[in-house]
């Protein structure tokens, strides 16, 4: 099979490499006809992060379902399906606590899963990871390109809003006008939040923002930007949404957050605690709640929106190119011309 492989900082290559097969009686192979290229994927191909010459990489697949295990009872060949970017058996201690994200025999796509930018993908536990799509959905091209950001960002921006605490009738701000951002204001508005400040750098990304449901927009930086949120805010917030994983970001976070507050952060900490002041939290009893996403657990409520029409993150795609072509789609996304990248996979 075809897949994308790292081959050194800036360059990602398509070669051909084993294709799997079922390995046990838990397990299933999909035929990947969807995928995507994240933000944090831009860290290895920036040399940010440690990747091995040749590894596979992608983690938010999509497609359908060509051969289960026999214990499989949750999909069968035929079905579309969509995936979480970790594996997890769905029985363990964590799995039951919708902790999926901690699971005792969890997984990557990638290694000998196949990498999820690639053609074919193996789930050592299909019943507690892959997400079954209902028909008409499962045919509509528009509905998949709606239901594939629940692989990762849109349930990242939502567990964001949920460790926020965002309620009906609530103030939040958003921090990061990145795709996990942008679907933190999605979720924010689903979740009832009366008033939501998105900030960020970008005025395109702040305009989709307020088409999400933004109320309000910032595009600075610094004290400028924290400065713009209290006055539009009359002096903060009790929700704040940290998606973006810098100190600085975390900074402007508890400079935005009402004492008694909470910050919900999701953002790959790169750097984050380098020179990071805990005393903000102290002095305001400030709440710090977040962490990798769980977005199994989010999955099936979001889908169901999603089917309902009420949520749409697929703005989020604003450039598709397809698997021979997705070194364009990593070099679009890491000069910041493209908020993320829909990936096709042709057989």
């Amino acid at each position: 099979m075809r897949a994308a492989l790292f081959e050194e900082p800036g360059t990602i290559v398509v070669d051909e490499v084993p294709t799997p097969t079922v390995s046990t009686p838990t397990s299933a192979v999909v035929r990947i006809t969807h995928t995507a290229i994240c933000g944090s994927d831009l860290w290895f191909y920036r040399g940010i992060s440690e990747r091995d010459r040749g590894a596979r990489v992608g983690h938010e697949p999509m497609g359908i379902v060509e051969a289960v295990g026999e214990e499989v009872r949750s999909v069968a060949p035929g079905d579309r399906v969509f995936a979480p970017f970790l594996i997890s058996c769905g029985v363990c201690e964590f799995c039951r606590r919708g902790l999926q994200i901690a699971c005792t025999d969890g997984a990557s796509w990638s290694g000998d899963n196949g990498g999820a930018q690639g053609e074919y993908v193996h789930c050592p536990h299909a019943d507690g990871t892959l997400v079954r799509v209902p028909e008409p959905a499962a045919d509509d091209p528009d509905m998949l390109r709606s239901i594939l950001p629940l692989t990762d960002v849109m349930g990242t921006g939502h567990h964001a809003a949920v460790s926020a605490g965002v309620g009906p009738a609530d103030r939040c701000v958003v921090i990061g006008d990145g795709a996990v951002g942008l679907c933190g204001v999605l979720a924010a508005r689903r979740l009832g939040a009366r008033q939501i400040v998105a900030m960020g750098h970008h005025p395109d990304r702040l305009a989709l923002a307020e088409a999400f449901g933004a109320t309000e927009t910032i595009a600075a930086r610094g004290e400028e930007a924290i400065d713009a949120a209290l006055a539009v805010t009359d002096g903060g917030v009790d929700h704040v949404l940290e998606c973006v994983g810098a100190t600085s970001a975390m900074e402007t976070a508890t400079a935005v957050c009402r004492p008694g507050g909470t910050v919900g952060y999701v953002g790959v900490p790169h750097g984050m605690g380098e020179g990071l002041d805990l005393s903000p939290f102290f002095r305001g009893n400030i709440t710090l709640r977040g962490g990798v996403a769980s977005v199994r657990a989010y999955a099936e409520e979001l889908l169901a929106d999603v089917l309902a029409g009420t949520l749409d993150p697929a703005p989020i795609f604003d450039l598709t190119v397809d698997l021979a072509s997705i070194a364009d789609g990593y070099a679009a996304m890491d000069d910041r011309e493209a908020i993320k990248v829909l990936v096709t996979v042709d057989h």
